[in-house]
């Protein structure tokens, strides 16, 4: 539960503590996965062609944080949702520990719930997002990864990240 992930995580001072979650496109038939890393505010963005079930969410988020190097894979924050059930799994696969918001508590994953409404002015509400190819929502991400942000003094969320990285290897 997120009551026990470690205190930096919720004072957003160093990167690699993601938020995730899915959104769900038209008639449920559809998603694509979201994941936010809370301090920098880069997103990872994977399509889930067929379904949305534990095993097609578990491969799209093992290939979303492959793209972090590996010591930047520190915590996931996600919501109550089945497609979590591998979550074991995943914490194996990439090396992350996993927590759990508390039931019907969005405000615990605010990053990822902010970038989700950013999203949705490029992938609407109620449509088919299995239109989308991955290809289509990179483009997507790095839009939204290199829009300058008032929070970052006008900075992207791209350079904060890219700094962060800088940073471990200097």
């Amino acid at each position: 539960m997120i009551t026990q992930r470690p205190e930096v995580a919720s004072t957003r001072s160093e990167v690699g503590h993601f938020e995730g979650d899915l959104i769900i496109g038209a008639r449920g038939k559809s998603a694509i996965v979201t994941l936010i890393d809370r301090t920098s505010r880069l997103n990872l963005i994977g399509d889930l062609p067929g379904n949305y079930g534990a095993e097609n969410v578990l491969a799209c988020c093992i290939e979303l944080l492959e793209r972090v190097p590996a010591e930047l894979h520190r915590t996931l924050t996600w919501d109550q949702g089945r497609e979590m059930a591998r979550h074991d799994d995943l914490a194996n696969a990439v090396g992350i520990d996993v927590y759990f918001a508390n039931p019907h508590s969005p405000w615990e994953r605010p990053s990822n719930e902010n970038f989700n409404g950013l999203l949705r002015c490029y992938v609407g509400k109620g449509t088919d997002l299995s239109v989308y190819s991955q290809e289509d929502l990179d483009v997507i991400s790095h839009r939204l990864n290199t829009m300058p942000r008032r929070i970052f003094q006008w900075g992207s969320a791209k350079d904060r990240y890219s700094a962060a990285v800088v940073a471990l290897t200097a």
